[in-house]
């Protein structure tokens, strides 16, 4: 359209004011480009929401089964189960060494050597391999008289572990030993144990499992419950170290069971 020679065309009526054609286009590319934030926006909040979903309805969380073992565990019937094997020993631990006292340092640790090379060789010739003998401590220390305010010289220990596989030559090999190391022989202690324990443990295990069982299903039975299945399970060894004699070890397995009420 012309007017008065002038067009136009460049120009449209919005809202009662003259606005551009220009300005209109301008106008539509924002409102494009906010609609497209907007529903980027909201895209990605649906699949946040989806995820969160499917983790509430469709399964269960690690804390989540966590808690419900721990809730079981609470409301089970909670029983101790003990199994005992009694073998015989079939070897001994001595713990022996040598102490020597010198006015210096060098002459109390030339002594401890003698006396611990002559201890040595007596266990060599009473069959006790090199395997069998382990070093268990070496100590230096100042010694004192006079009420612990003169220094009187030092003194040397020296201490290792030998395993006596014949426990019936015990004795023969401390007398060996003590006639060898003389005044400087120490025998600190005397054990009993079972080499290969093992087998033993199994036994005991078997044992222990089968009176829990037991005692968990008399439990049930006073308390007018079903014992239901095991949802817990844990276990106590017992050393089997024996100071006292050779007559016999109890070998001991200890468990703590927890069964659901069913």
């Amino acid at each position: 359209m012309v007017a008065n020679g002038f067009s136009l065309a460049p120009y449209c009526v919005f809202m009662g004011e003259r606005v551009t054609s220009r300005q209109v286009q301008r106008s539509n590319k924002l409102r494009r480009k906010f609609f497209t934030i907007v529903g980027t926006v909201l895209f990605v909040l649906l699949l946040s929401v989806g995820a969160v979903g499917c983790d509430t309805f469709g399964g269960s969380s690690a804390s989540d089964v966590s808690q419900s073992i721990s809730s079981q565990q609470e409301i089970g019937i909670w029983v101790n189960g003990i199994g005992k094997v009694s073998v015989a020993p079939d070897i001994a631990i001595i713990n022996m060494g040598v102490q020597t006292q010198a006015s210096s340092v060098s002459s109390a640790q030339t002594q401890a050597k003698q006396a611990m090379n002559a201890i040595l060789a007596a266990l060599k010739a009473k069959g006790v391999d090199d395997a069998d003998i382990a070093m268990s401590d070496y100590n230096i220390s100042p010694v004192y008289n006079n009420g612990g305010t003169v220094l009187e010289g030092y003194s040397v220990a020296n201490s290792v572990v030998v395993n006596v596989r014949d426990i019936s030559r015990v004795g023969e090999v401390i007398d060996a030993v003590v006639g060898a190391g003389g005044n400087s022989t120490r025998i600190n202690s005397v054990a009993f144990t079972v080499d290969h324990p093992e087998q033993y443990y199994e036994r005991a295990r078997e044992a222990a499992i089968s009176d829990a069982a037991e005692r968990a299903k008399q439990v049930a039975k006073l308390s007018g419950v079903k014992r239901g299945g095991l949802i817990h399970i844990s276990e106590t060894i017992s050393p089997i170290v024996s100071l006292q004699s050779t007559a016999g070890i109890d070998i001991i397995v200890s468990i703590q069971a927890v069964y659901s009420v069913g």
